[in-house]
């Protein structure tokens, strides 16, 4: 055996879940920021927001539990809440750029799931945040089965 084969195999349990430690850490800070716009600010969530916060609450505490348990299937379960997450939040995006007609909007009271309650920098909606949110989520839910492959190679 290789000494680069030895190095791999001694790290590789720590090793497979860096991908898997960073998806946790974004995914509570959205998670938090969620909250923030909600009972800090008082901005009052649409219909799709709430869709949103139904995929991306369980997330912080899924991965969790699945870090530490050590669960090799941490991202079978964690990844069809962010695939449906980023679907949502594409749709809401494409509703407040136009894209989507507002008739089909599946917000009918309330707060209208076209309005911009907030636009930093003249473009970051909570809709993006979401959608960047559950991208970088996915992104780093793959880069661990990645590393869990890459890892199984070394045994």
């Amino acid at each position: 055996m290789s000494r680069r084969a030895k190095r791999a195999s001694k790290s590789d349990p720590e090793r497979t879940f860096v991908c898997a430690y960073a998806t946790f850490t974004l995914a509570l800070f959205a998670t938090l920021g969620s909250v923030f716009f909600g009972e800090v600010m008082k901005l009052p969530p649409c219909t799709l927001c709430w869709y949103q916060r139904i995929c991306l609450f369980p997330l912080p505490l899924l991965l969790a539990v699945g870090i530490a348990q050590r669960d090799a299937r941490l991202a079978a379960y964690c990844m069809p809440l962010a695939l449906i997450g980023l679907g949502v939040s594409s749709y809401h995006n494409l509703l407040q750029l136009g894209v989507i007609p507002e008739t089909l909007s599946p917000c009918t009271g309330g707060v209208p799931c076209s309005e911009r309650q907030i636009a930093w920098l003249g473009f970051l909606t909570i809709p993006l945040m979401a959608l960047s949110a559950f991208s970088m989520i996915l992104v780093g839910l793959i880069g661990h089965v990645r590393e869990q492959r890459r890892g199984e190679r070394w045994r």
